[in-house]
């Protein structure tokens, strides 16, 4: 990675500035200002301790100023010394863009931290990271009940007691707060409810769970959004049992993701990350406020990061199938379907995992077999090189999945990350598909970092990760973002737990916090198990095939099937597949929000992209229902005309104007349908 040192300064007695673009850092006397043409945080000094006194919003002009004079990150009472600055104008590397970043390091006792505040030009977020290295203690302490604070007779008791650990933290003056706090839940073969939002109005201290919390300023408007770099919360590390606290107009963010045993002095610990972003008007610009950082995590390359993909697990035959013969069959009938990426499940290694059909497999030591992550020589005698070379002549990539070794939090990590550079070297394979993590621990979640991270470094960053979310203690929707997408759930017409309108409401559910892009959603072989839903309205044998995939066009669709095992009249969605792809990524760029009703099965719904100019997509579905036209409440601004150009599906151009709540009616003539148009503001 590429970086360009702007300054360093040691000696904070003197004024100085840096700058890379629109993106800048000035320290002058005992203050000090970073910013962005969006953005600015202004904060006291204090020996690199950072106060906040004041945050704005510049594409607004609205600005809050800080009433309290506490320290954005408390960790102890030590006083702080040593405060130094360093500022860097980072290149970017084709996974992350470019950045400015500034790191403020200090010590707190026998403490040392560093900070490192990153900025993205137009973007109206600061995002930090922080490190810690030396003696930590009094971060196990709990936080209190409720049912044991004392009443509000008893003022003195009502004050807000120090917290143990803050990451971030803004003190406003007023009494007209209005939050919501985002709960996500991954593990998603339990969990089919996905984001529980909690909204209130701030009053005495109050603890809440989640990676996101919006606040907005009840009295003048707009207001900012935290957004908490972990996993989900019922799964985070040295988790205490919240994420945000909210007290009148002061707000924190929680939870450090280390207990005292994970510091020491001999290296550098990263805690959890936190970011801010600043909004001016309504929940629009809220949510794009926040996703326009959250493309900063990846770029978004459509070469590398857009697919369609097959992987043939979803027909519960598990590894007994994969072989040469078996990958080589598959291929040409995907090709028949427009599958750009085909990856081969559990079962392509001689070694033998636990999930396998037949008796005896481990995740356990993997290395005492020398040869488990071989291609299995019964199953591919001539390797892997046949179904690559097949694949390249289909126009189709090949992917692997990938179990790292789980022994001791992950120690074997650099075996793993160069069998992955292995096969990368040798195949050309650039997707792997993660699975069986347990991070259940920092020094676990630290190797699997680094595993991560060499990979990338040593495969010129061409190889991406598939995140599996469906167990466990993992990444969850805001953690690891930089590595590539998220396997979101496993769902099988064998268990009858695949429908249509479940597998679309989670995607609809999430696509308002998490970018959609990143999420890869499942459409399954429709014909199979038809007996197990017999009498179910919402049965999948119900819905048109091009419907079924249809519904995961917002995100990275999968074909969780084998294709071999598909009807002849399955194979004409392909024009639909070869629609799609030619404006896969123009979609995929733009700022994805749902729009209309929550999918039930019986609902208007979709989805709306917004693209720069007033351009952008909107993606609707009409369920199961009698209405032949829909009113769905969109992003447009009340009034404005909207000029609607059919890509996809059955629609007809059309210029309509926009009702309270963006309202547009959509005509779609048959339930279990859709439409995807292109649209353009009028002016």
């Amino acid at each position: 990675m590429k970086t360009r040192l702007l300054t360093i300064s040691l000696l904070l007695t003197a004024a100085f500035g840096a700058a890379a673009g629109e993106c800048y850092s000035r320290l002058s006397g005992d203050t000090l200002k970073m910013g962005n043409s969006r953005i600015e945080r202004v904060y006291l000094w204090n020996d690199g301790h950072l106060i906040t006194c004041r945050v704005t919003d510049k594409l607004s002009g609205k600005s809050w100023t800080s009433s309290a004079g506490n320290a954005d990150f408390v960790v102890n009472r030590a006083v702080p010394s040593g405060g130094k600055i360093r500022v860097e104008e980072v290149a970017g590397d084709g996974i992350r863009p470019d950045r400015l970043v500034t790191t403020v390091s200090y010590r707190l006792g026998d403490l040392e931290v560093e900070r490192s505040y990153r900025l993205y030009e137009g973007v109206p977020a600061i995002a930090v990271d922080t490190r810690l290295r030396g003696t930590l203690s009094g971060v196990a302490e709990k936080e209190v009940s409720e049912a044991d604070r004392s009443n509000i007779e008893h003022s003195g008791d009502m004050k807000l007691k120090p917290v143990t650990a803050v990451l971030d933290r803004l003190a406003l003056p007023g009494q007209h707060w209005h939050g919501r706090a985002v709960e996500f839940r991954d593990i998603t073969d339990w969990n089919n409810n996905l984001v529980d939002e909690r909204d209130f109005i701030s009053y005495r201290k109050t603890n809440y769970r989640g990676n996101i919390l919006t606040v907005t300023d009840g009295d003048n408007g707009g207001g900012f959004v935290f957004l908490k770099e972990a996993p989900c919360s019922g799964v985070q590390l040295a988790y205490k049992g919240g994420d945000f606290i909210s007290d009148f107009g002061s707000f924190m963010v929680t939870g450090l993701g280390v207990d005292d045993k994970d510091v020491g002095p001999e290296k550098w610990t990263s805690t959890y990350g936190s970011v801010l972003c600043t909004f001016g008007e309504d929940e629009l610009s809220a949510l794009s406020a926040l996703r326009a950082y959250q493309k900063q995590c990846r770029v978004l390359d459509p070469g590398r990061d857009e697919m369609v993909m097959m992987n043939t697990w979803g027909d519960r035959s598990q590894d007994a199938k994969v072989n040469e013969a078996f990958c080589l069959a598959e291929l040409d009938k995907a090709a028949l379907l427009g599958i750009t990426l085909f990856q081969i499940d559990d079962g392509w290694q001689a070694g033998k995992s636990p999930n396998s059909a037949s008796a005896g497999g481990s995740f356990k030591d993997i290395y005492a077999n020398a040869s488990y992550w071989t291609p299995d020589p019964e199953k591919y005698p001539r390797g892997l090189k046949p179904i690559v070379d097949r694949g390249r002549e289909l126009g189709i990539k090949i992917g692997l999945w990938f179990n790292p070794s789980v022994q001791n939090d992950f120690a074997d990590w650099e075996k793993d990350a160069a069998t992955i550079i292995g096969l990368w070297k040798d195949y050309g394979i650039r997707m792997f598909k993660i699975d069986g993590l347990t991070v259940s621990s920092k020094s676990g979640e630290e190797n699997l970092r680094k595993l991560f991270d060499r990979v990338l470094a040593g495969t010129d960053n061409e190889v991406m990760f598939n995140l599996d979310a469906t167990a466990s203690r993992r990444g969850g929707y805001h953690f690891f973002n930089e590595y590539g997408n998220i396997f979101l759930e496993n769902r099988y017409t064998d268990w009858g737990n695949y429908y249509p309108y479940w597998t679309l409401r989670n995607l609809w559910m999430l696509s308002r916090y998490v970018p959609a892009e990143r999420l890869q959603i499942e459409f399954l072989n429709k014909w199979r198990n038809e007996a197990k839903y017999e009498g179910d309205v919402f049965a999948p044998s119900r819905y048109d095939f091009s419907y079924v995939f249809a519904v995961t066009m917002a995100g990275q669709p999968l074909a969780w099937m084998e294709a071999s095992n598909l009807p002849e009249e399955a194979f004409g969605i392909r024009p639909l597949i070869e629609a799609y792809r030619s404006v896969q990524h123009d979609f995929h760029r733009g700022t994805i929000l749902p729009v209309g009703d929550e999918p039930s099965g019986r609902s208007w719904t979709g989805f709306q992209s917004l693209l720069p100019d007033g351009e952008g997509y909107l993606l609707i579905y009409r369920e199961d229902n009698q209405q032949s036209v829909g009113a769905i409440d969109t992003w447009f601004a009340d009034g404005c005309e909207v000029e609607l150009t059919p890509v996809i599906g059955n629609g007809v151009k059309q210029t309509l104007r926009a009702g309270r709540n963006g309202s547009i009616e959509i005509a779609i003539d048959k339930p279990n349908d859709f439409v995807m148009y292109r649209y353009k503001e009028k002016h």
